[in-house]
């Protein structure tokens, strides 16, 4: 139901209760408080002191979400660096050192042949 068709429907009943003009006006004034508080409970409003707090709570949250974005950025860069470096190879890489033939006969601590 759109805002236009409740504001139509509410001023049909106030309407319609005020065409008893021959009842008392305490009876009159009931009558519309009543539609008018139905009409309320219908469009499920909240107060002034839930909305304000809603939006504190709203506030936070995104502050929130955005350090938590700026983070995941941050360990994103820094996963790309990582492996950005392991993937390139290293142009300082000391080859091993040469065996020479005299010491491949000998034999060593670990290898007692």
């Amino acid at each position: 139901m759109t805002p236009q068709d409740r504001i139509s429907r509410l001023a049909q009943q106030i309407g319609d209760r005020l065409q008893n003009a021959s009842q008392a006006p305490e009876d009159i004034q009931k009558g519309v408080q009543q539609v008018v508080r139905g009409a309320f409970d219908r469009l499920e409003l909240v107060s002034r002191e839930d909305f304000d707090i809603l939006m504190d709570v709203l506030q936070h949250t995104r502050a929130r979400v955005e350090a938590l974005e700026r983070q995941v950025a941050s360990l994103e860069a820094t996963v790309e660096a990582a492996s950005a470096a392991q993937s390139t190879p290293m142009e300082a890489e000391v080859p091993p050192a040469p065996v020479e033939p005299a010491e491949q006969g000998k034999p060593t601590p670990g290898n007692p042949s």
